[in-house]
C-alpha cells in the first residue's frame, strides 16, 4: 500500500477482500432479505470506489498544483470537486453502518465502533 500525505491507496485486491468481508458481515443478518443485502453491497462497493477513483484524481492534480497559483486557478474547482466526493462517499459508509447496524440489532446488539471494525475488516 503506498501512501502519500497519510492518505493510503488500497489495491485490487483489497478492495476485494473487504467486499467479501462486507458480504461475509451482510450474511450475518439473519432479518435481511436478499434484495436489501445485495443493494446494501453495491452502495458500499460503490462508495469505496468512488472514494478511492476521487482520491486518485485529487493526488493527481495535488502533484499539477503544488505551488502553483495559475494551476490553482485551473483545477481548483475539481479538485474542491474530489474533496466533496471523497466526503459523500464517506457520509454513504457511515449511513450504511447506521442500517446495519439497526438490522442487525434485531438478531444481536452491536457496538457502532464495532461495526466499523467489521466493515472495514480489522
Amino acid at each position: 500500500m503506498s501512501e502519500d500525505l497519510g492518505i493510503a491507496i488500497i489495491s485490487e485486491s483489497q478492495v476485494e477482500k473487504r467486499l467479501q468481508d462486507f458480504s461475509d458481515l451482510l450474511k450475518n443478518i439473519e432479518s435481511l432479505d436478499d434484495k436489501k443485502r445485495q443493494l446494501w453491497k453495491e452502495i458500499y462497493e460503490n462508495a469505496i470506489t468512488d472514494r478511492q477513483n476521487c482520491y486518485v484524481m485529487f493526488m493527481q492534480l495535488f502533484k499539477i498544483i503544488d505551488s502553483k497559483s495559475t494551476e490553482y486557478a485551473v483545477h481548483g474547482k475539481t479538485l474542491t470537486a474530489c474533496i466533496e466526493r471523497m466526503s459523500k462517499a464517506n457520509d454513504q459508509l457511515i449511513k450504511l453502518a447506521e442500517l446495519i447496524a439497526k438490522a442487525d440489532s434485531n438478531s444481536v446488539p452491536i457496538d457502532p465502533d464495532d461495526m466499523f471494525d467489521r466493515i472495514k475488516g480489522r
